[in-house]
């Protein structure tokens, strides 16, 4: 494993331009051998556009193999690359929400896009912000460092694990660093409702609407994606929502997954179809991916 993340960080020296078409051909390359990924993805993507042509569905889902090994790749240069390339290309679309961010307790909602660990790091480049967030560790303790190495080098990270629950969350929140939470897993019914997402019942978690409303925050969503001809990447801050999450967790947890939706037809080759989100099924109804 050590000579993998060695090769992984020599890749750091590539331009975009050539590091990019590489992790394309790769994400071509898996997408013919891995079968059972390429069958969730093709799956999320029958349930969520039945209406698309399955010519299409599958030119989509091998574009979402390619952007995902693409991503994997350029995780290098957000690794080791120096804090001025950096900088040159990560290009923030939008105003910097500094001063919402530092108004009051603040959750940084970020789907589950390929490029996601890219907004982080353009708001800890951009700002005086430390942030905190939740970590699964890395079976490989070799993966886990390089991991937890690149994503602190800049500033001290607050890493909490699922199992910790909330309470810890919350005292980092108050006591200055922004949340920054990936709400859009299926993680089972435990602290989650079915609602929506794109027309099907998900089990959602709601630790979005509970967060903010124990901790009045602000809830900004923030989306990264690949500039084009590969420039590098593009991070969108969106304004705080207004009135979230109200007096209805279901519902404030629908209308997020609402915006999710908007995102994702955006930039639909983008979002991790790969995963298996519609796992969990009410009332026993049979599973989508067997």
């Amino acid at each position: 494993m050590r000579a993998l993340i060695f090769l992984l960080w020599l890749t750091h020296w590539l331009p975009l331009w050539i590091l990019g078409p590489i992790g394309e051909a790769l994400g071509s390359l898996l997408f013919l051998i891995m079968k059972p990924r390429r069958h969730i993805t093709l799956t999320n993507l029958r349930l969520c556009f039945p209406d698309m042509p399955e010519a299409e569905r599958i030119a989509l889902a091998r574009r979402h193999f390619q952007a995902y090994s693409r991503s994997a790749l350029e995780r290098s240069v957000l690794w080791w690359a120096s804090e001025k390339r950096l900088k040159r290309l990560i290009k923030i679309e939008s105003d910097l929400p500094l001063d919402t961010i530092q108004s009051k307790p603040t959750i940084l909602l970020c789907p589950h896009f390929v490029c996601l660990e890219i907004p982080g790091i353009a708001l800890v480049l951009n700002s005086p912000l430390s942030i905190c967030t939740i970590y699964s560790r890395q079976q490989d303790p070799i993966v886990d460092e390089a991991l937890l190495k690149g994503r602190s080098r800049f500033r001290p990270v607050k890493l909490f694990t699922r199992e910790q629950g909330v309470k810890p969350i919350i005292r980092a929140m108050r006591e200055g660093f922004p949340f920054i939470m990936l709400p859009d897993m299926d993680f089972g019914t435990k602290d989650a409702e079915f609602v929506p997402f794109f027309g099907i019942p998900a089990a959602t978690l709601t630790a979005t609407a509970r967060i903010a409303a124990a901790t009045r925050a602000n809830v900004v969503p923030m989306i990264a994606t690949f500039l084009p001809r590969y420039q590098g990447w593009s991070v969108k801050f969106y304004p705080a929502w207004e009135n979230y999450p109200g007096d209805d967790i279901t519902e404030a947890t629908r209308r997020m997954n609402a915006f999710i939706e908007e995102r994702v037809l955006e930039a639909p080759a983008e979002y991790f179809w790969a995963h298996k989100r519609f796992k969990t099924r009410p009332n026993g109804e049979p599973s989508f991916y067997e």
